[in-house]
This record gives C-alpha cells, sequence and structure tokens, in this order.
C-alpha cells in the first residue's frame, strides 16, 4: 500500500514542540513528510504561547505548558496536542472535547524509568545516603552504621498500583522486599504483592511508602497532615506522582518531629517552568531527603520511546484519523482503505447530527464504502469512506450542518 497523501500538504503543517522533546519525535515526523516543525528548549506561556499556536497543526508539550480553555479557544488551526509524558493534567481536557482537538499522551513508556528511580531512592534513604554524601562532601567521615538499614525483608507500601505502581511492586520483589498495595480500585496483585484496604493500615504496615496516584482533586494533598500523623515510627515516603498530592509543610514537620525517617520527592506544587528560574522548597537541607527535578521519566530511553509513542499517534490521527488513545474526541480504531475519499467530521452530541449527515449524503447520491461512529458526552466523531468518483461537495456540506465544529478530508 502506497504512503497516504493528505489534502492538506504535509510541508505546510506547523508541527510546535516545546519543553525539549527528544529527537525521535522529530524524525518521526520528519520520515513522514514534516518538514514544519518548530522547536523550544522550555515551557511557553502567555502572549509566547499564543504567537506560536496561531498557526499551527499540530502541538508537543512535556508537563510545564499549560493548555487551558483559553490557550485552546485562541489556536483556532490546532488539530492534535501530544502530550510527551505520562499525564494529561496539563491540558484542558474538556476544552479540548468542545474544540474537536485530539490529545493523546505516553502512559506506558517511561514506566521502567519511573520505577527504577523509586526503587534507587528506597535504598538511598533506608542507607541514609543522603546525610552521610552530604558529610563527605564536608569532609567528615562518618562510618556510623546507626539508622542504616537493609532493605531486604522490609515492606514497601504501594499507594495507587497502576501502571508504575505494579511496575515498582515486581522489581520490589526482586530485591527482597514484601509489597503491600493500596487503590481505590480492585486491581489484581502481580507476585506475592497482597491488596491492603484501607490507607492507614498500608501506613501502619510499611516500612517505606511510595506514591503513584493520579493527578486529580481527590488526590490533591491526599497526604495531609491528618495522613501523615499516620507516621509513627519513622517510616520513608516517595513521592514521584503529582506534586500536589503530598502537604509539603505538613512534611516537613512530620520530618523535624522524626515521624517520618526520610522522603525522597520528584515533584513539587510548584515547578520551575525553565533553567533559569529558581527552586526554592521548605524540604531544602533537611536530613536524609533526596529532592530531584522532576526526572523520574527523564533517562534517554524513556524520552526516546515517549518520542516515538506520541509522535506515532499524531501522525496516526492525522493522517488516518485514528483517535485511539485520544483523551478529548471520542476513540476510533479506523482501517486504511485503497480508492477513497476519507472526510472526519466532528460534532456536538447532540441528536439529529448523524440523521442529518445521513441525509445529505444520501441527496447528493455519494457511495458510501466505510462509516464509523464514537460518541463521548459533549462530542460525536464520524468518519466517512466515500467512492473518489463521488463529488468532494460532501465535504462543504458537512460543514453546514448544525453543531458542526470540524470537518476535514484527509485525501
Amino acid at each position: 500500500m502506497s504512503p497516504l497523501k493528505t489534502s492538506f500538504p504535509k510541508h505546510k503543517m506547523k508541527v510546535v514542540l516545546l519543553e525539549s522533546i527528544s529527537q525521535s519525535a522529530v524524525e518521526s515526523f520528519k520520515k513522514a513528510g514534516y518538514t514544519q516543525i518548530e522547536q523550544h528548549s522550555g515551557a511557553l506561556s502567555g502572549e509566547e504561547l499564543d504567537e506560536v499556536l496561531k498557526d499551527a497543526k499540530i502541538l508537543g508539550v512535556r508537563s510545564k505548558t499549560q493548555l487551558t480553555e483559553e490557550v485552546i479557544q485562541k489556536a483556532k488551526k490546532l488539530v492534535a496536542v501530544g502530550c510527551f509524558c505520562i499525564g494529561t493534567n496539563q491540558v484542558d481536557l474538556e476544552a479540548a472535547n468542545k474544540a474537536g482537538v485530539c490529545v493523546f499522551n505516553a502512559p506506558f513508556s517511561n514506566t521502567r524509568s519511573v520505577a527504577e528511580l523509586v526503587i534507587a531512592s528506597a535504598i538511598m534513604l533506608i542507607r541514609r545516603i543522603p546525610d552521610k554524601d552530604k558529610a563527605a562532601h564536608a569532609g567528615e567521615w562518618d562510618k556510623s552504621s546507626e539508622n542504616a538499614h537493609e532493605i531486604r525483608g522490609k515492606r514497601l507500601g504501594v499507594v495507587g498500583y497502576g501502571h508504575i505502581g505494579s511496575q515498582v511492586s515486581i522489581l520490589a520483589e526482586s530485591i527482597g522486599l514484601k509489597v503491600s498495595y493500596y487503590d481505590v480500585e480492585n486491581k489484581l496483585p502481580l507476585g506475592n504483592a497482597e491488596a491492603v484496604g484501607d490507607l492507614k493500615t498500608l501506613i501502619e504496615e510499611s516500612d517505606i511508602l511510595t506514591l503513584h496516584v493520579p493527578g486529580t482533586q481527590e488526590t490533591k494533598n491526599l497526604f495531609n497532615a491528618e495522613v501523615l500523623s499516620w507516621f509513627t515510627k519513622g517510616q520513608l515516603l516517595i513521592n514521584m506522582s503529582r506534586g500536589d498530592v503530598v502537604d509539603i509543610q505538613a512534611l516537613k514537620k512530620a520530618l523535624d518531629e522524626e515521624r517520618i525517617g526520610g522522603a525522597a520527592l520528584d515533584v513539587f506544587p510548584e515547578e520551575p517552568k525553565n533553567k533559569a528560574e529558581k527552586f526554592t522548597s521548605p524540604l531544602q537541607n533537611v536530613p536524609n531527603v533526596i529532592l530531584t527535578p522532576h526526572i523520574g521519566g527523564s533517562t534517554e530511553e524513556a524520552q526516546w520511546n515517549i518520542g516515538v509513542d506520541v509522535s506515532g499517534k499524531l501522525i496516526k490521527y492525522i493522517e488516518s484519523g485514528a483517535s485511539l488513545g485520544s483523551h478529548s474526541i471520542p476513540e476510533l480504531s479506523l482501517p486504511k482503505m485503497e480508492d477513497t475519499h476519507r472526510i472526519l467530521h466532528i460534532h456536538k452530541n447532540v441528536s439529529g447530527v448523524l440523521s442529518e449527515i445521513n441525509s445529505k449524503i444520501s441527496k447528493l447520491n455519494v457511495n458510501i464504502l466505510g462509516q464509523y461512529l464514537s460518541t463521548n458526552f459533549e462530542v460525536g466523531y464520524v468518519v466517512l469512506d466515500i467512492s473518489k468518483n463521488d463529488s468532494l461537495d460532501t465535504l462543504k456540506e458537512l460543514k453546514k450542518i448544525d453543531h458542526t465544529i470540524s470537518a476535514r478530508i484527509l485525501y
């Protein structure tokens, strides 16, 4: 099968990649025929962001650039957004849904990198390496074994047993840890991991707690002063999920009171947008605390895989209309078709639209070779494959339908 040709020339489609997205994404776009690629090393906001999005068809971001409703509404030509990371919290998905902008992410590509950092941090904390390292740099030779322990035989409590939490569980068992987990949903345990019915019990029974929950209103300040009061025996706390999951001031108090014996954080409530901004935290210079600059997924391997994964989804959507993995418009997995025109129609999910689409097609005497439909609460997504012998007036007529958000022809 010959490569697909889009009706809008690929070399005229502007692709904007922010926040030092991996070169693998650039290579994927270029290989697919996209040459107008604009790259930025940091996050953008305000007028700067509006300016680069003014004529962009495709946008790639990581975790810092915030795509609010206002930003999305101004980006009139934007067709798709790729979040080159695990989450999509930086995008107003409801606004993207209403605007017909398809949003993709990479939920699995950096799982291993984050899991490895969790295990490494747990070993460093339980051996009190942060303090030993600081002392050695200051010229002190502290060989004391006090409060330094082997990790083998200890119990790891995993809060959130999803893709990363379960991967941490597997690695933990391989080095001799016992694993318990708590999740708001029923999850099948891997290996010998044991489910625990409530968060308090998990904390009380564990030596090390690691957090792997999504960023939602329910998880915001999940580990607040009350929950942190359940730490009473110097347990260790690791957070590599979302910065607002832990109340930082309450954590500092628990560390000062030695109810928590150490902590490793890779995410924070407020993070610098670029290298020029200074990072500050109440946890700086607190004993046995590891602070890392949101690098859980920042390995060359993970970023390369994410670049390939997300760019592939974006290219497939632009060129075939397939939206599998979308967090905004409804998901559709579509077959490839020869000798057809493929038309995409995104509309408000109200009664009568599909009937009107079919009515207009019928009046034009168009030969439909394939029709695909998916809806969510806000919008409907219809894909039509029509014979190449049929008039392209079909697209013009479909654009006239009430409640149409966007309509375009691929080839």
